[in-house]
């Protein structure tokens, strides 16, 4: 069985490696964090971490290659998840505008009473599904530790299980440090500050990857 082989250990050193790295995923979450608390980034969290499922289900059938393979399809991925991440950077600039128009008095504090858990969890499962990165690492990865004898779908399925249980593990964690340290940002400038950052952040991501 693959689990006890040395190709798991490969595995699991190379997605931990991966999980850690900083990137869209990561400052969605501590943005949804700062947004509406704990809850907010781990359900952001377990959308970004569903979507692993769908992108191992894909490679497993084949279909990541079809899209790699066929332009037009590969374009409209790439497209969307362009699109998708201009538009969440559009969404932390307008934030950032608005509360600069208000004084320091006038700025909520975020709670986690004010947040959506379908719009989190929604946020989160678009942006790595419409990730052609994701889709392209998968596809390239996943079949190097995969045990010809075995069934590869399922396989699959259990090698994203272990990426979804460390990446809920390291960006939970990350959602508490936000919160542990909310009041490091608590000031109005500060809070605007990182709208801008993480507002500029996704629009050149989005913008590059559309140009790619």
């Amino acid at each position: 069985m693959f689990v006890f082989s040395d190709l798991f250990l490969a595995y699991l050193a190379a997605i931990t490696l991966l999980t850690i790295t900083p990137g869209v995923d990561t400052l969605l979450v501590m943005r949804n964090t700062g947004r509406g608390g704990l809850r907010d980034g781990c359900i952001t969290s377990a959308g970004i971490c569903t979507g692993l499922f769908i992108h191992a289900s894909l490679s497993a059938l084949g279909i990541s290659i079809l899209l790699v393979e066929t332009a037009w399809a590969f374009s409209i991925l790439k497209w969307a998840g362009a699109i998708y991440l201009v538009w969440l950077g559009i969404g932390s600039l307008r934030s950032a505008m608005a509360r600069d128009r208000q004084t320091p008095e006038q700025v909520p504090e975020p709670t986690p009473q004010g947040f959506s858990a379908m719009t989190a969890f929604r946020e989160g499962l678009l942006s790595n599904v419409l990730n052609p990165k994701t889709a392209l690492f998968y596809m390239a990865l996943l079949p190097q530790f995969i045990d010809p004898a075995g069934s590869a779908f399922q396989q699959s399925l259990v090698l994203a299980g272990i990426h979804f249980v460390l990446a809920m593990i390291w960006q939970c964690g990350l959602a508490w440090t936000v919160v542990r340290f909310r009041g490091v940002g608590s000031h109005p400038k500060i809070r605007k500050g990182l709208n801008v950052l993480t507002g500029g952040f996704f629009v050149v991501i989005g913008v590059k990857l559309a140009s790619t």
